[in-house]
């Protein structure tokens, strides 16, 4: 199931401490599609086309949004967390990069603005349900524009929305809900919300056996 919007609240305090764990003041712009630092084989930011605009949903720390800045990409990060918005945008706002403190779906709802290319890396694509999601960011998109997403694959059987604790099972109950599923269910999705040139597969992890991962993109009409 989908978060309900009062929901929203304890959604930001999951994030903001994620937040407080992550950002480091000594972070460099790097734009990594996979969780692996050194990733033989994988795609980088090629993959969205070369855009003279993008939005990076679930923007986190904003190391991919501030290397594209550095390429000539006018970029734009929305993010649920007002401390790594805080923190992303005191590190990088100087490059020009743009942070925006919103809920995903209702900023989407709210701009009349078109972007290039459209991207979550292990961010909002992974943490919202595609259904919603999906049809918005193709009404945000150019024609020809590219939405890309990458994030770990579903375990097998398990499908659909998934609860996630923070930190672990102890202390205070925070959680949020991921969505899992198999490629081909991905990209049925974007097939449903219109998108053509649709390719969604599990890129495998360096080391064998280890964790994947799942990229998705395609092309707005």
């Amino acid at each position: 199931m989908p978060i309900a919007p009062h929901d929203l609240d304890h959604e930001r305090q999951l994030w903001d401490a994620y937040a407080e764990s992550v950002f480091k003041a000594c972070l460099e712009p790097a734009f990594r599609w996979t969780q692996y630092h050194d990733h033989p084989g994988a795609p980088g930011p090629e993959l969205l086309g070369g855009p003279g605009t993008a939005l990076e949903i679930g923007c986190g720390t904003g190391r991919a949004l501030a290397y594209l800045t550095q390429q000539g990409v006018k970029g734009t990060g929305v993010d649920l967390s007002p401390v790594m918005v805080e923190r992303a945008a005191a590190q990088w706002e100087p490059l020009g990069v743009e942070f925006v403190q919103a809920d995903v779906l209702g900023y989407l709802n709210s701009i009349g603005q078109r972007f290039d290319a459209v991207y979550s890396v292990f961010g909002a694509a992974w943490f919202t349900a595609p259904e919603r999601l999906f049809p918005l960011v193709a009404a945000h998109l150019n024609p020809g524009g590219v939405f890309a997403f990458s994030q770990p694959p579903a375990i097998p059987g398990a499908y659909g929305p998934q609860g996630m604790y923070k930190g672990g099972f102890a202390g205070p109950a925070m959680y949020t809900y991921r969505y899992s599923y198999e490629p081909q269910d991905w990209a049925r999705f974007l097939a449903e919300a219109g998108f053509v040139h649709v390719d969604v597969s599990v890129l495998h992890a360096p080391t064998p056996g280890h964790i994947g991962t799942l990229i998705g993109r395609a092309v707005r009409p």
